[in-house]
């Protein structure tokens, strides 16, 4: 065998319907006996169901937006803290081996509900105003770690470079 006898796959000719049964499509050309898919105009759009109302129709249309960019916080309530010791340091690690967290994969938001009795010293990734305060008005003191690549700190961080 040559090079000169080699066949390329992508000439290969298209499939002719309809020239006698001798070709292997003829008589009812590749579309079975009868019924609608047989007839000229035949098969019906993707989702038909012969004229019942289709599954599609029936589903509740999706309501609002949802934005691509939010970020999940794992919150963290004041009054939780309580079950530290006091004076003492509490981050994520703390908080996780207290079990007040599930996961330690989302960034942690400290709120303000309940009330705080002791001195800590906490560091989150995010804290509301009034959850700072309360910690504060116990002689406390809330540390903020970088947020988790959020768009607005990595746009910040573009600004200061330039």
């Amino acid at each position: 065998m040559s090079l000169l006898e080699l066949r390329s796959k992508s000439k290969k000719s298209k499939k002719r319907i309809g020239r006698g049964n001798s070709s292997g499509h003829g008589t009812f050309s590749g579309r079975g006996v009868k019924g609608q898919s047989s007839r000229a105009g035949g098969p019906v759009r993707p989702g038909f169901e012969g004229g019942q109302t289709p599954l599609s129709r029936k589903m509740p249309k999706l309501r609002g937006f949802r934005n691509p960019n939010k970020r999940a916080y794992a919150v963290v309530n004041v009054g939780q803290l309580n079950v530290f010791e006091n004076n003492s340091k509490v981050d994520i690690e703390a908080l996780y081996n207290k079990k007040l967290l599930a996961k330690k994969g989302y960034p942690v938001k400290l709120l303000s509900v309940g009330d705080l009795d002791k001195c800590l010293e906490i560091t989150v990734h995010r804290a509301s105003a009034s959850a700072i305060k309360k910690v504060e008005d116990k002689k406390g003191k809330v540390t903020l770690l970088e947020t988790m690549g959020t768009r607005s700190d990595k746009e910040k961080a573009k600004e200061e470079s330039k």
